[in-house]
């Protein structure tokens, strides 16, 4: 199976499939202040400034929070049809971060808790684990000790991970995070955008389900807009 790994660059998101399972707050207010993408087609739209890609072939970034739903419902699709795909598409995974909500701080802690998980190079072994940890099994894990605890019961040195945790890497990963989010115009968890252009979401594709399908599409159309 071809990994599925972060990003360099930081997308973050807010809406736990919009009008479903959103974080904390209005998420019709947050949608109505995200910057609006021009539409190019019923399945996703195109984004009115269009983002570096920081990958050779095709990017396609994956946008998901640990206490989202409908994030959760996504990775094993999402990896099935990564496994899929030729040897120049890069599926890269990237926590969202949304400012001045009630959920900033859980989803700073899960971010941090991803960052973490990424440098000890875990996070392909144990993306979906964190989210049955966090989904399923209701645990808490926005502090050191309780992220650690549970890292060292998935079999990961606890003084590497408390090593990598404390790491001014991970500092700053989380602290640019919120930043990001503008830059691609994203209103929705799970989000998808391919090649820094197209992006898709639940409410957009017509389900979770349906994002393999919409993705397909959209590569298929970045391959035409780079040929063109």
């Amino acid at each position: 199976m071809k990994p599925v790994t972060r990003a360099v660059v930081l997308l973050v998101s807010v809406a736990c499939a919009l009008g479903a399972t959103a974080p904390s707050g209005s998420a019709s207010t947050r949608a109505a202040s995200a910057p609006t993408a021009a539409r190019t087609g019923e399945a996703y739209v195109s984004l009115r400034h269009p983002q570096a890609v920081h990958a050779s072939g095709r990017e396609v970034l994956e946008v998901f929070w640990y206490g989202c739903q409908h994030s959760q419902l996504l990775e094993q699709p999402l990896e099935e049809w990564a496994a899929r795909q030729p040897a120049d598409v890069v599926v890269r995974r990237l926590p969202a971060v949304w400012p001045g909500t009630s959920d900033q701080t859980v989803q700073r802690a899960h971010a941090r808790l991803y960052f973490t998980l990424e440098q000890l190079g875990e996070v392909n072994r144990l993306q979906r684990a964190v989210f049955h940890a966090v989904r399923d099994q209701h645990r808490d894990l926005t502090t050191e000790a309780a992220a650690a605890d549970w890292a060292e019961s998935q079999q990961v040195d606890r003084a590497r991970f408390a090593a990598a945790y404390e790491s001014e890497q991970v500092r700053a990963e989380v602290e640019q995070a919120p930043q990001d989010l503008a830059r691609y115009e994203i209103d929705e968890l799970p989000s998808v955008v391919v090649q820094g252009r197209y992006r898709t979401a639940p409410t957009k594709a017509g389900g979770v389900e349906a994002i393999p399908h919409v993705l397909d599409q959209m590569l298929s159309q970045a391959r035409s807009s780079h040929t063109a």
